[in-house]
Formats: structure tokens, C-alpha cells, sequence
């Protein structure tokens, strides 16, 4: 009679290292997992960031067109433009404003801003959550008359090239303004947009 051969029984021990073996990938699994989410979920958080500034920049440039229509022929600034006017939010000098180049009284309260703008002219942009504050500045030294050693002029290249035996006439100048809106959205959200234009003298 032939006897029967068993196996021989693997330890306790042996099965406990498997188990905990286990517990360590699915560890790793798990913060795998979770590093996974959050990843995900600060791109989204960024590209909604990224969204929500652009839409207050493109409601911004309605600061831009009225700021046109204040210059265009028949507008409030179209005969002032060298003497200041808080009423129309215009300095006929260039304002104060901090390394980024933003006027200071746009980045205080309302009672710094009333001494070069007014609160009545703030408006609502495309959306009742956005309020939109700008200031219009001449860059110059001085109000009264523009000229080259008071104001930043820009000036047109004459016409004609070098074969022409005369010198040509003196380029026109243009005097250099300067726009800035600050756009508030919801939960005092801040963006400030910046732009400079030209005006013949």
C-alpha cells in the first residue's frame, strides 16, 4: 500500500506577507488616485480662473469706446484736452501711479478717486456683477498748450524719400493720452486694462 504524500503547509507567516505586500500596492493605488483628482481639479480651477479674467478684459474695452466717443468731433473732451476735468474722469497731466504704471486713485477707495474722476461715471459692463471705473491722462508735465518739452509726442514719418532736394516740412505731432479701466467682477475680483492713444495737436 502505497502512502499518500501531502504538501507541506506554508506558514503563517508566509501568508502574511502577501497580505501586507497587498496593503502596499493598494496604497499606492489610492494616492496614485488622489494625486490624480487634485491635479484635475486645479487645472479646472485654472482654466476658470483663466476664463473669468478674460471675460472681465473683453468687458473692459467698453471703457475704450466711450473714452473714443469723448475725443471723436463734437465730444465733451474734443475742445478741452489741456485742462483737466474730473467730471469726465480727464487730468490733463499725467497721475501719479505705482510700478505697474496704474494710477494710484484708481487703486484706492472712492474718496481718492473724486479728486481726478467721479463715481457717477462708473458703469456697468456687459453683466450687473461687473462695474467698470477708468481715468483719461494727457501725458504731460503741465496742463495748457502740448508741446515736445512738456508732452510724450508721438510723430507721423514725413512723406518722400531721400532724392527730395528740399526738406520736407516738419512731421505733424500728436499728443499721447493714456486709458486706464479697472473692471471689478464678483467677489471683488480686480483687472485693469491699459492702452494709449494719440491725438493731433
Amino acid at each position: 500500500m502505497n502512502p499518500h504524500h501531502h504538501p507541506p503547509a506554508r506558514s503563517a507567516a508566509q501568508r502574511g506577507v502577501v497580505l501586507i505586500f497587498c496593503l502596499i500596492v493598494l496604497v499606492i493605488l489610492l494616492a496614485g488616485g488622489v494625486a490624480v483628482v487634485r491635479s484635475m481639479n486645479s487645472t479646472m480651477f485654472s482654466a476658470g480662473n483663466l476664463a473669468f479674467k478674460r471675460d472681465l478684459l473683453n468687458q473692459g474695452q467698453q471703457a475704450i469706446v466711450r473714452t473714443v466717443s469723448l475725443f471723436a468731433t463734437g465730444g465733451a473732451l474734443a475742445g478741452k484736452d489741456g485742462t483737466s476735468d474730473a467730471s469726465l474722469n480727464y487730468s490733463a497731466v499725467k497721475l501719479a501711479a505705482n510700478a505697474q504704471g496704474i494710477p494710484s486713485a484708481l487703486l484706492g477707495d472712492d474718496a481718492a478717486f473724486a479728486a481726478i474722476g467721479r463715481k457717477a461715471n462708473d458703469f456697468k459692463g456687459a453683466t450687473e456683477d461687473v462695474e467698470i471705473r477708468y481715468v483719461i491722462e494727457r501725458l504731460c508735465s503741465a496742463e495748457g498748450v502740448a508741446s515736445s518739452t512738456n508732452c510724450v509726442q508721438a510723430q507721423s514719418a514725413p512723406a518722400g524719400g531721400p532724392e527730395r532736394v528740399p526738406p520736407p516740412p516738419p512731421p505733424p505731432t500728436a499728443t499721447v493720452y493714456r486709458l486706464t479701466a479697472r473692471i471689478t467682477g464678483p467677489r471683488d475680483t480686480q483687472v485693469f486694462t491699459q492702452t494709449t492713444f494719440s491725438k493731433p495737436d
